[in-house]
């Protein structure tokens, strides 16, 4: 007869699997909260021109040029105009003697100038109610020639 002891005792072995079930478990609830989620994130809202609007001509905006020693040039972008150079003191009023209500304004600095420079021109037009205000870039650059 075997004894007591020896048949409640089971020989434990260690079991060498990982039980993936809890993983997917917390995978299905983060799944579900994302797609409960996702349609209440909004995202930015663009007003595209229909075909009547597109019609239209544009407004020709105002470009202000800051070269890399820091002078400023100002010219409306037509056929033919050229630039013509200011003060920065004397930035603002030129811009706004330019400009009506949607007229859009582009700063092309070089590349070499202090991201300060272009700031200190930005802040100076918005603090002065000229709020339609972009950067010009050379989208045709690869990028290979940028890094240099």
């Amino acid at each position: 007869m075997p004894s007591i002891r020896g048949s409640s005792r089971r020989s434990r072995r260690l079991q060498n699997e990982i039980n993936v079930v809890p993983y997917i478990d917390v995978m299905l609830v983060l799944l579900v909260i994302f797609m409960v989620t996702a349609p209440m994130i909004t995202p930015g809202l663009i007003e595209l021109p229909t075909v009547g609007q597109a019609s239209e001509v544009p407004v020709e905006p105002v470009e202000v040029q800051i070269e890399e020693d820091g002078t400023m040039s100002v010219r409306t972008r037509r056929a033919g105009e050229d630039f013509q150079q200011i003060a920065p003191e004397q930035l603002v009023d030129e811009i706004q003697s330019r400009i009506t209500a949607e007229t859009p304004v582009i700063l092309a600095a070089d590349g070499r100038v202090p991201y300060e420079t272009v700031m200190k021109a930005m802040d100076q037009l918005r603090s002065n109610g000229i709020t339609r205000l972009g950067l010009l870039v050379d989208q045709s650059a690869a990028p290979d020639e940028q890094k240099r």
